[in-house]
């Protein structure tokens, strides 16, 4: 197009680049590594009973299931969209691995309500954001590695307390798919974080959920 053009039709100006997506990528890659370092240690103190360990998880996974839900149903790119509902289906089924090792543990997991005390600052902070950069930096990115690093350690918990059946399912059910839902994430990155504004909007997104889930670890 020539300078002419352009200037006659300003609304066909070629998009900015930011970094090369990959580069920047690997970047974020490395920002939460460092983060998922400090959450795979479990919390100091006596460790809780398995039940309660279990019953701990219910609520991550019934909200990382509703947001992803939320997201799919606005969403217009179909990639994203299937990546959504993916996303919607494993954190469902991890949640009902989960109440029914509660259940085989003691617990009335039917009338337990991971929900009770309403939604968590994370699920709210999750549900604004409105761009698919944003979404996917904090959500397949930042909440798989987060995820699965906090699993990895309630695992630890369960097998040192002697529920072996329980650090099973985190290990070898729930834990491999957090770690492919982290690759999804950087996957759909490469694609959407082109621009230096969604760059950016994905660097806030990772920062702000790293916050959100240190303060609720803490």
């Amino acid at each position: 197009m020539t300078p002419v053009a352009l200037a006659q039709d300003p609304g066909r100006l070629p998009a900015r680049r930011g970094a090369d997506p990959g580069l920047f990528v690997e970047e974020l890659d490395r920002e939460l590594a460092a983060a998922v370092a400090g959450f795979a240690d479990p919390p100091a103190g006596e460790p809780p009973a398995p039940a309660e360990l279990v019953a701990a998880g219910l609520r991550d996974k019934i909200e990382a299931s509703e947001v992803a839900a939320l997201w799919m149903a606005g969403e217009f790119d179909l990639e994203l969209k299937l990546a959504l509902a993916r996303l919607c289906g494993d954190e469902a089924r991890h949640y009902r691995l989960l109440a029914e090792r509660l259940q085989a543990l003691g617990a009335d997991a039917a009338r337990l309500d991971p929900l009770a005390r309403g939604h968590s600052p994370l699920f709210r902070y999750l549900k604004s954001l409105e761009t698919p950069c944003e979404r996917i930096a904090a959500g397949a990115f930042a909440r798989g590695g987060l995820a699965r690093a906090r699993d990895a350690a309630l695992a630890d918990l369960c097998q040192a307390s002697g529920d072996l059946e329980t650090a099973r399912i985190y290990r070898q059910a729930i834990g491999p798919e957090q770690a492919e839902h982290r690759q999804l994430g950087r996957h759909l990155l490469v694609r959407f974080a082109v621009t230096p504004e969604d760059q950016e909007r994905a660097r806030r997104a990772l920062a702000r959920t790293l916050q959100l889930c240190a303060a609720r670890r803490g």
